[in-house]
């Protein structure tokens, strides 16, 4: 494979991205809205610009000459940072943006954060089933969330349209640093404060890794993946906690001492994905 464009380069996954990525032996361009020094490896860019983005789909002068690959990780993380308007149409045009002048450019290998919160985050309607995975319908529950989902949606037509087209949407759950697991062992005090996505979270090395093993994987068309870690955030055993806090919905499958209930069984089987990292060793 040849380069790949990371957008969103400088945020909490993308750091591990771009490092894994490098690890791998890839040649890697960033780019991100952040103004940094002048880097040969990175452009300051607006998704929101569609010729911007169309325009570093063919290269940046001095820097590169296109690229083969597009990992699409820019976004307003989350809801509440922005006005509800605001996140929708940011985060709407930027990933069509990066879709069209991606398919513009000749580029049909694209792999792109969407979210765990597809899945009924925080859970206020109970979901379906307990672990949660990629065969339910959608569930947004937030303007952030509804765009997450339009934005599978489109990928899902575009690969329609033209069946050489790769897009894998990631559903990553809560990005994690090492310095943050110090704060998980206060978790067991209230569950309920992480019950708003099962108590799940991803590893950014771990999150990297799910990355490329989506670039590596040669199916064409569209494809979901739920991505966290192997673990919950909390000590108390899984089915205890699903038992205590949704009563009423059927748990599937029986389940370790701290499994994830943010299923990632698909992406084990099909990407070869397998969590590196825990916070348990690092708390």
């Amino acid at each position: 494979m040849g380069a790949i464009l990371v957008t969103g380069s400088e945020g909490k996954l993308g750091r591990h991205v771009v490092a894994r990525l490098r690890e791998d032996g890839r040649s890697v361009h960033r780019v991100d809205v952040k103004p940094l020094a002048p880097a040969h490896d990175y452009t300051r860019i607006d998704l929101t610009d569609a010729g911007q983005t169309m325009d570093v789909m063919f290269g940046v002068q001095d820097r590169f000459d296109g690229v083969d690959a597009v990992v699409h990780l820019a976004a307003v993380p989350a809801p509440g940072q922005m006005t509800d308007v605001a996140t929708f149409h940011h985060n709407m045009a930027a990933t069509f943006n990066v879709f069209q002048g991606a398919r513009r450019a000749g580029v049909d290998d694209i792999v792109y954060a969407s979210s765990e919160t597809v899945l009924g985050l925080p859970f206020e309607t109970p979901p379906p089933y307990i672990p949660v995975d990629e065969e339910y319908d959608a569930r947004p529950e937030s303007h952030y969330s509804l765009v997450k989902h339009l934005e599978e949606q489109m990928a899902i037509q575009l690969c329609r349209w033209d069946p050489a087209l790769k897009i894998i949407a990631l559903r990553f759950s809560n990005v994690m640093d090492v310095e943050d697991y110090a704060a998980f062992p206060a978790f067991d005090a209230d569950p309920k404060a992480r019950r708003w996505n099962l108590w799940g979270y991803i590893d950014g090395r771990d999150g990297a890794q799910a990355v490329s093993r989506a670039l590596d994987h040669r199916a064409r068309g569209f494809d979901r993946f739920i991505v966290a870690n192997a673990d919950t955030v909390m000590s108390r055993p899984s089915a205890e906690l699903a038992a205590a806090e949704f009563p009423a919905v059927p748990v599937t499958k029986e389940l370790a001492e701290h499994e994830t209930l943010l299923s990632i069984d698909k992406a084990r089987r099909v990407l070869g994905y397998e969590p590196q990292h825990s916070w348990r060793h690092h708390a």
